[in-house]
């Protein structure tokens, strides 16, 4: 069996073209074992991608745990260029995810814009004084510092900070997964970023759905649509309406998404 390794600044997943239903999806060892990046191939995350009546494809997606995941936008980006690789698609494409349909946009320059979902009002947090909590695909923890903070974001022990929190009894056995976002001192500038994923279990370079969730509440900050975002791996923006509500529409995930190599299991 063919495998491809994708990345979207920095956030690496092996992907299989899994038309012909192959692949034995409820082998969450073996998942696990591909993405191992001692023993395995490494990287965050698998996904199959799927014939499916309606759209392009389907998207189903597993975290490096080996189980079954909420949504991951830049998994979402890398398989829509992946499906543009195969020649499913062109510049655009309509798929369906764990968490409904999605339209995309290919670039000339590789760029993949991704339309995710509807996003409620934020909230505030269960755990932290002034965090915010957001589900945008994925349920995500958003913990701003200010730029004169000690710790700083570049100094932080994200294991122990983000584990804390995925893990508090406040967001119950599924948890949670936690930014940790430093505060520009112009909010025009991109915004420093750093996720802790839960599923890896660890820092990701990148995290789209995490990075779409602090634009969002970055909005209560004075960021401004579209909002550029600097993760470890690289920088991505997210554009969007603000509904009357304070809720959230036509957002849009876009960066980078690049094939690395393929292989064969």
């Amino acid at each position: 069996m063919t495998f491809h390794k994708y990345q979207g600044t920095g956030n690496d997943f092996v992907i299989i073209d899994d038309r012909a239903m192959q692949f034995d999806e409820t082998d969450h060892a073996r998942i696990a074992h591909l993405c191992h990046r001692r023993f395995g191939i490494g990287a965050d995350g698998l996904m199959l991608l799927r014939e499916l009546s309606g759209y392009d494809f389907e998207m189903v997606y597993f975290n490096a745990d080996g189980h079954p995941s909420s949504m991951c936008g830049n998994g979402g980006r890398c398989l829509v260029a992946f499906a543009k690789y195969l020649g499913i698609v062109e510049d655009t494409a309509h798929f369906l995810a764990v968490d409904g349909p999605h339209d995309a946009q290919i670039e000339a320059d590789g760029t993949v814009r991704l339309k995710m979902q509807d996003v409620a009002v934020p909230r505030r947090a269960a755990v932290g004084e002034g965090d915010v909590f957001l589900h945008t695909g994925s349920p995500h923890h958003v913990q701003f510092l200010s730029p004169a903070e000690l710790p700083s974001l570049a100094e932080l022990n994200i294991f122990v900070a983000g584990q804390a929190i995925r893990y508090h009894q406040a967001y119950g056995p599924a948890g949670t997964n936690v930014n940790f976002v430093e505060v520009p001192a112009d909010p025009r500038q991109p915004w420093p970023v750093r996720t802790y994923e839960r599923g890896v279990e660890g820092e990701t370079l990148s995290c789209g759905t995490g990075v779409t969730a602090v634009a969002l509440a970055a909005s209560q900050r004075g960021a401004v649509s579209p909002v550029r975002l600097q993760t470890m791996g690289g920088e991505l923006e997210v554009a969007f309406e603000q509904q009357p509500d304070g809720g959230f529409e036509n957002v849009w995930l876009s960066g980078p998404a690049t094939r690395v190599f393929g292989g064969e299991l």
